[in-house]
């Protein structure tokens, strides 16, 4: 299996043709228009209009050392972008403009290979879904979102946007408003689907948005692996990805949410993601983010149930151009909780990177643990790394651990490996891949695999 997203995004974007494109900003009619084309339920029209009026009166998000969202306007990007393609269960019935990317990709050769099921994403519409039977019979449920809401409608109302709030932010009211597309996934109780499910996001029509919606629900004592991929090819107009992923871990079960996530250079990926858990329930977050012009992305895990558990391993790469600010937030609101965040970065050639977090212990947490481990390394003086934590305590019976440290490549390691028989690029190959690998090895081993070759095509020749 393969996701190969790095060498697709620096090639001309596939032709393909496209069944409606909504022209140039957002009003109340091209929300009304994507909720009828879809043929929702009033409740989720309505949920579209409440978004759509709170995006209107949200300001846009002005931290401390945000990446500069200047040059992203809102008025030129394409909100709803459906190809020619009716969703389909066999990948023979997929347009071949569109299957020919999808293959190079690796999709569905991933889904022969080692995936219990795949989801593809083709602009704001799913083209491919499919499920192994084996999973099937035992209740699980695997489909597009924009299917769940007509098949499911009781289990996906009392859950969609439950865990993310319409009005956190500007851009989730806006995700909310223009939604499209997704994943929506149901494990059954005492269910343990031991193979990954994977959905595949591809934003290939420039100046868009791409707001496809993840929804997961795990019920008591099951388990799901769950991997999303994302790229885009390279223009010179900019694009926006504005996702939500909410994430329901049931008494007992456990979920693990894998990404990587390689947009081209003009993409903002302004994108949130959040979890709650419920008693001795466990989230585990594994990110990878690479590509990109500007992103802030913070998975979020809510420790609702006594004994809950979170842990986020991530790693950020910042080229040239690149802004990543990344980071975690995590909230313990019962006892005996226990949170574990590592964060890795890389910046070079001038980019930056960004660790920016919160914790937050709540009064009545008794017992609870956190550690946060954040490891920054830079390849020159003119790359820059920040460390941003933010540390709520309010409760006395707690342990909690943080360590930051920032480090640049050392001319003595490189030499020495180089006095081993090594060239100069494949000493810098080996000090990077040992750096990422606390991340790599919690990783399928193709997509381990993949992601050292994306970061070794990123500093190739840099030191040459």
């Amino acid at each position: 299996m393969s996701i190969n997203v790095s060498r697709e995004r620096h090639e001309a974007p596939v032709v393909a043709k496209i069944r409606h494109q909504e022209a140039p900003g957002l009003t109340e009619d091209v929300v009304r228009t994507i909720s009828a084309s879809k043929n929702e339920p009033e409740w989720m029209l309505k949920i579209r209009l409440d978004a759509y009026k709170a995006y209107e009166q949200k300001a846009m998000p002005a931290w401390e050392k945000q990446p500069d969202l200047s040059g992203l306007d809102l008025d030129k990007i394409s909100y709803y972008v459906a190809p020619d393609a009716q969703q389909s269960r066999s990948w023979d019935d997929v347009p071949a403009e569109i299957k020919d990317t999808f293959e190079k990709l690796g999709i569905p050769e991933a889904e022969r290979k080692a995936l219990g099921g795949v989801g593809a994403q083709f602009d704001s519409e799913v083209v491919y879904h499919n499920l192994k039977e084996e999973f099937s019979k035992q209740g699980v449920i695997f489909e597009d979102l924009d299917v769940a809401v007509k098949k499911y409608p009781d289990l996906v109302k009392k859950h969609f946007s439950k865990c993310i709030n319409i009005h956190d932010h500007k851009f989730i009211s806006l995700h909310y408003a223009v939604w499209s597309g997704g994943t929506f996934i149901y494990i059954p109780k005492g269910v343990k689907v031991e193979i990954p499910l994977q959905a595949y996001f591809r934003m290939n029509t420039k100046s868009m948005g791409q707001f496809e919606h993840t929804l997961i629900i795990v019920d008591e004592d099951a388990e799901l692996h769950y991997i999303e991929g994302c790229s885009a090819p390279r223009y010179d107009e900019s694009s926006l990805h504005a996702g939500g992923v909410e994430i329901f871990v049931s008494k007992n079960a456990k979920a693990r949410y894998s990404s990587v996530e390689n947009w081209s250079k003009n993409t903002y990926n302004l994108n949130t993601k959040r979890a709650i858990v419920e008693q001795n329930g466990r989230i585990e977050w594994v990110s990878g983010n690479l590509g990109s012009g500007a992103t802030m992305l913070y998975p979020c895990s809510i420790l609702k149930g006594e004994g809950a558990h979170a842990e986020h391993i991530s790693i950020a790469f910042a080229a040239a151009g690149q802004d990543q600010d990344t980071g975690a937030k995590v909230y313990h609101l019962a006892p005996k909780t226990t949170s574990t965040v590592k964060a890795k970065s890389i910046s070079q050639g001038g980019g930056r990177t960004n660790y920016r977090g919160h914790l937050c212990i709540k009064k009545g947490a008794a017992g609870s643990k956190a550690s946060v481990e954040c490891d920054a390394l830079m390849f020159d003086e003119g790359s820059s790394t920040d460390t941003m934590p933010y540390i709520d305590v309010q409760e006395q019976d707690v342990e909690l651990a943080h360590e930051a440290r920032v480090g640049k490549i050392s001319d003595e390691n490189i030499f020495y490996l180089m006095s081993r028989g090594l060239s100069e690029e494949e000493a810098v190959e080996m000090i990077v891949n040992g750096f990422l690998e606390p991340v790599t090895k919690e990783l399928p081993i193709e997509y381990a695999v993949e992601l050292n070759k994306l970061i070794t095509l990123e500093i190739e020749g840099l030191l040459g």
